[in-house]
């Protein structure tokens, strides 16, 4: 596939996590609802996608796959400018659908810390969640020996992360996640979670698993 197609496989997929994502926060549908309208939508575009582009639609995916040998180094930096120009048009999508005393008070579904909650806390919790995340797209996708459903098992660990830290981080996971809708809002507090957390999980789970657990030898 030419890299043109791949990048427009990525914003795609990415427009859709966020635009349903947010609509589903901007809905007030609950934290199971917002669980699993992220959930759907990468089960959706990875099914739809995934054999394209390898359906990352997320930075620390990608970056997992590059450290393990999985994308080329001249493909990281376009894969991730493709991701968060969709996660952005996503956002902006969400703005001109949803009035803005809906979705202006709650900054465009950008993700937040729970009063309380450290930035070290947060960014562990980010960690934790998306080595959970990168692991399972290793595991069901990039794996050679895996199973043909990825979209599936990717889509459900993204709705049980949400389940699990949504309360205290707003569960990214993902740096497109929150600088599409930050970017749009304007909102750039606790930034740094979004992009720390998920690229160290992700790469954590990139070179576990490409160094030990997917090893044959």
């Amino acid at each position: 596939m030419k890299l043109s197609q791949r990048l427009g496989c990525e914003f795609i997929g990415t427009f859709t996590l966020i635009f349903a994502g947010v609509s589903a926060i901007c809905s007030n549908v609950g934290i199971v609802g917002i669980a699993l309208a992220h959930g759907l939508a990468l089960v959706v575009m990875i099914s739809a996608l995934g054999h394209i582009s390898g359906g990352h639609f997320n930075p620390a995916v990608s970056l997992g796959a590059f450290l393990g040998g999985k994308l080329k180094s001249s493909e990281l930096l376009p894969y991730i400018v493709a991701q968060l120009a969709g996660a952005f048009v996503g956002a902006l999508a969400v703005k001109g659908i949803f009035a803005a005393d809906i979705a202006g008070p709650i900054h465009y579904g950008t993700p937040a810390l729970a009063t309380g909650v450290s930035m070290g806390t947060a960014i562990l919790a980010e960690m934790i969640a998306t080595f959970f995340l990168v692991t399972v797209v290793y595991g069901s996708a990039i794996d050679s020996r895996a199973p043909k459903c990825g979209g599936l098992f990717i889509g459900l660990t993204v709705t049980l992360d949400i389940l699990a830290i949504g309360s205290i981080t707003g569960a990214a996971m993902n740096p497109a996640r929150a600088f599409g809708p930050a970017l749009a809002a304007g909102m750039w507090e606790f930034q740094a979670v979004y992009w720390i957390g998920p690229l160290l999980g992700g790469a954590l789970a990139g070179l576990v698993y490409s160094r030990w657990l997917g090893n044959n030898s």
